[in-house]
């Protein structure tokens, strides 16, 4: 059910990209049990007009490789998962394609289950 979203800044390569999503939704099965299949992602390139953020808000060095994550989730995850599943993102995207953990943010959003529509116009969460 997680719905993500990712804004980085124009260029990189359609593999880099591809890793990106692969290993969100890699770290999201690892870490809050989303099932196969359970994959909703959109990723956006910027211009640096487009995608304005701090170079170093909290301490933290932020270079062009910046990626910005967005996780809309319903409120059923404890804060041990969730801090499981920041850590499990910035260590996937270390790996591959290569994103320094200073470059990773990642925003979450929780809502409640019947917030969520599938398809056919129903609320299946809570049917």
């Amino acid at each position: 059910m997680p719905l993500v979203r990712v804004s980085l800044l124009r260029g990189k390569p359609r593999a880099y990209r591809a890793a990106i999503l692969e290993n969100i939704y890699q770290a999201l099965r690892e870490t809050f049990n989303v099932p196969e299949e359970d994959r909703f992602m959109v990723l956006t390139e910027h211009d640096p007009e487009e995608l304005v953020f701090s170079r170093n808000y909290m301490g933290i060095d932020r270079s062009d490789g910046f990626v910005l994550i967005q996780l809309t989730v319903s409120n059923t995850r404890t804060q041990e998962q969730k801090n499981a599943l920041f850590a499990r993102i910035a260590e996937r995207l270390g790996k591959d394609p290569g994103v320094r953990a200073e470059d990773v943010m990642i925003s979450l959003v929780e809502g409640d289950k019947g917030n969520w529509s599938f398809g056919h116009g129903l609320a299946q969460y809570v049917m």
